[in-house]
């Protein structure tokens, strides 16, 4: 952990020039001297303005579709925020009741990679080379998950259940954890871009849902912490938001991806839902047995499963 505290100290070095870079500069200050209704509503505009540059740009490039899925991937990212919420109010929940929460997510993304990714690629693997379509999303998959395994290896965090009562007290290891959850929510997001890049509005808002559900407990793992270290409890919401805004970069780049190249559909599709497998597997069910064995959060996870799956069926 030692070879990761350069790389942590620099990270905080560098966030700390940019917002002192934005508060010293002369526009931010005007702005912020202004009365307080002013100052919201100023800020409220400039948002409004750059958010309509964005999606006109993207509408006028790629078309509705990839300003759909771009909209949709935002929202699944802001569900971490949502999942910090209770951190407002308490410091820490129950083993049980987080490790239930972990354990229906874990059982969501598990049905959405099934029916979200897998079987629609095959479909289309399929359709572009007949009775070939398990092999594109076979390889797709072993590359996915491939990306995050050297993901991890090249960047510093620490896995879910490497962090015991005692280093939670530790910034430094807190902040790896949230690195952590950075990295996965890219592919996360990825797989909601991919599947409205197929066309297929009905699988694109089933996996928005369920990456949706299963950022909720990750906010709220990363809130908590940071809550219980002192920091500002708005503080830590926003830095729990942040995590889940990186899925939009994601969406983004899957779904402008497949729309401009189609053929690689299944791939992508498979990509996605090995990085998915992968999180699941080292991450999510870990976690949820790192105290012993857990049997709440194994039924959560078969409850988990099968509310994806009903939802799955009732869209269709």
């Amino acid at each position: 952990m030692s070879a990761s505290a350069p790389f942590i100290s620099q990270l905080q070095a560098y966030s700390e020039r940019k917002i002192t870079q934005i508060q010293t500069c002369p526009k931010f200050q005007q702005v912020q001297a202004l009365p307080p209704l002013q100052r919201y509503s100023t800020w409220a505009g400039l948002f409004l303005v750059s958010q309509i540059i964005v999606f006109g740009t993207l509408y006028l490039t790629f078309g509705s579709i990839v300003v759909v899925g771009f909209f949709a991937s935002i929202v699944a990212g802001l569900a971490t925020g949502v999942g910090a919420l209770p951190a407002l109010w308490f410091k820490n929940i129950s083993n049980n009741l987080f490790n239930s929460l972990l354990g229906g997510a874990a059982g969501v993304m598990l049905a959405a990679t099934a029916f979200s990714l897998l079987v629609p690629g095959l479909e289309y693997g399929n359709a572009i080379v007949a009775g070939k379509g398990i092999y594109l999303v076979s390889g797709g998959m072993v590359v996915g998950a491939l990306f995050l395994h050297f993901a991890d290896k090249q960047l510093p965090h620490v896995h879910f259940d490497s962090m015991s009562d005692t280093q939670l007290h530790s910034l430094k290891k807190i902040w790896l954890f949230i690195i952590a959850i950075t990295i996965h929510n890219f592919p996360e997001g990825m797989s909601v871009g991919v599947s409205f890049g197929a066309g297929d509005l009905k699988n694109g808002f089933v996996l928005t849902s369920a990456i949706a559900l299963q950022n909720i407990p990750e906010g709220l793992a990363v809130a908590l912490p940071l809550v219980g270290l002192g920091y500002n409890k708005w503080k830590a919401v926003g830095i729990a938001t942040l995590t889940g805004l990186v899925e939009p970069i994601g969406g983004l780049f899957g779904i402008t991806m497949v729309t401009a190249f189609e053929p690689i559909l299944p791939l992508a599709m498979g990509f996605a839902a090995g990085a998915m497998l992968f999180v699941i597997s080292e991450e999510i069910i870990p976690e949820t047995h790192s105290k012993g064995r857990s049997r709440c959060a194994t039924f959560s996870l078969m409850g988990g499963f099968i509310v994806m799956m009903m939802l799955d069926n009732l869209l269709g």
